[in-house]
């Protein structure tokens, strides 16, 4: 075979290895994150482009850890919890998750309605919050788990779109690799809350979830047993996802950091807010790729989001669970998603702003995000959990320096919401 031949061979072969870690990584970059990422950009330049690649290493070592509890367990993250730990350990996640998730959501949809509404001015928001919300519940109901991961997983190439941006638009790439490579650090608070917000939108602890889920459904989808061929498989593919989240993340922050940021507009609260400053500076490809981003990412995130909240659920009340299965076969799992999605799209009609939502999530979150990573660390490490495939030495010290990292940032969080 020649060299041509074998590459294409191998970037097949990588790509087929790929799956819930890609989905996962992806849905990491929702319309939420977007808007986050964007503020970033707006309101500090390419300063923070470095925190793309510190939290590389931590996002990576986090969703192993939870992939490889679900690949050895077969359970999910909620169901090895409730086994092992106090029954008042897993009340408090669900009862900070539902409305967290449900917020996010939320938020992701009123965001994709904005932007639709962008692109098609005569359709109100509303309507498409409305029609994405119903198709959205429509094909995570109807369609098989296979197809649902398949869809998802080819939804995840509408991300290359902020990948390109930067090509359309006069980007200053020196400034950029000096930023990711020398930080430029403020001591200031919207510097440091603009930090926590980044570290709240990449290490999410509902992406720990499904994660495990979504590695139990692989495992009976494809009738995989555990060894070390599928382990390393796995952190393959939980790699491939975390570096495609992050670097989506480094090009919105590079995007939005050069061309909003030059021309003075700091202002950024929503992912429309970024669109529409986007269209009269860059132009309307880097608009309209924005745009498509948007709307591709959402599409893939809220599945995520809602189900991760079903898996939590189901896991808890002993409930029949799975995308591979039939609404009569597990129906207070989809139910809850149901519910999660149509209150998601309620929350758009009271005076409760996308931006507040945000607000509230990331303050619930950020709360309890240092006790799950604590939780995941623990049984990593328990024999009798974990058996022969407990944490190494460099999975603990990346597992600790994320938990030190979070919990600061929850202490920040705090600190900044009532001093």
């Amino acid at each position: 075979m020649n060299a041509p031949g074998r590459f294409v061979y191998r970037l097949k072969n990588f790509w087929l290895k790929l799956g819930p870690g890609l989905i996962t990584g992806a849905s990491d970059d929702d319309p939420s994150g977007i808007a986050t990422y964007s503020q970033a950009g707006a309101r500090f330049g390419p300063k923070l482009l470095w925190s793309a690649v510190v939290t590389l290493p931590l996002m990576v070592a986090m969703q192993a850890m939870c992939a490889r509890i679900g690949l050895v367990t077969n359970s999910g993250l909620m169901a090895t919890i409730k086994k092992y730990y106090p029954r008042y350990v897993m009340y408090l996640i669900l009862l900070v998750s539902f409305p967290t998730i449900t917020i996010n959501i939320g938020a992701d949809i009123a965001g994709m309605g904005a932007v639709a509404h962008l692109l098609a001015p005569r359709v109100p928001a509303s309507v498409f919050s409305i029609l994405f919300t119903v198709l959205l519940i429509y094909t995570i109901v109807m369609w098989s788990y296979r197809r649902i991961a398949t869809v998802l997983k080819w939804l995840c190439i509408t991300l290359f779109t902020y990948l390109l941006i930067p090509f359309f638009t006069s980007t200053h790439w020196r400034a950029a690799l000096r930023d990711t490579f020398l930080p430029a650090l403020e001591w200031n608070r919207d510097y440091l809350l603009a930090l926590v917000g980044i570290l709240g939108t990449t290490i999410s602890p509902y992406l720990f979830f499904w994660q495990a889920s979504m590695e139990v459904e692989e495992q009976l989808e494809k009738k995989l047993i555990v060894d070390k061929k599928s382990v390393e498989d796995m952190e393959t593919d939980v790699r491939g996802g975390m570096f495609f989240s992050n670097l989506v993340f480094y090009f919105i922050v590079l995007t939005t950091g050069t061309v909003l940021y030059g021309a003075g507009v700091h202002g950024i609260n929503t992912v429309q807010d970024a669109a529409e400053a986007l269209r009269p500076l860059a132009g309307e490809m880097a608009y309209a790729l924005f745009a498509v981003g948007v709307l591709g990412t959402g599409f893939l995130a809220i599945p995520v989001l809602g189900g991760s909240l079903s898996y939590m659920l189901a896991e808890a009340f002993n409930w029949q669970e799975g995308m591979n299965k039939k609404f009569y076969e597990a129906r207070g799992f989809y139910i809850t998603l149901i519910v999660s999605l149509s209150i998601g799209l309620l929350i758009l009609f009271t005076p409760i702003t996308a931006v507040q939502a945000l607000i509230y999530s990331a303050v619930l979150y950020g709360l309890v995000a240092p006790v799950i990573i604590g939780i995941i660390l623990h049984i990593c490490n328990n024999k009798k959990i974990m058996g022969e495939y407990t944490n190494t030495v460099w999975a603990n010290i990346w597992g600790i320096l994320t938990l030190v990292v979070m919990s600061a940032a929850a202490i920040a969080l705090l600190y900044f919401l009532f001093f």
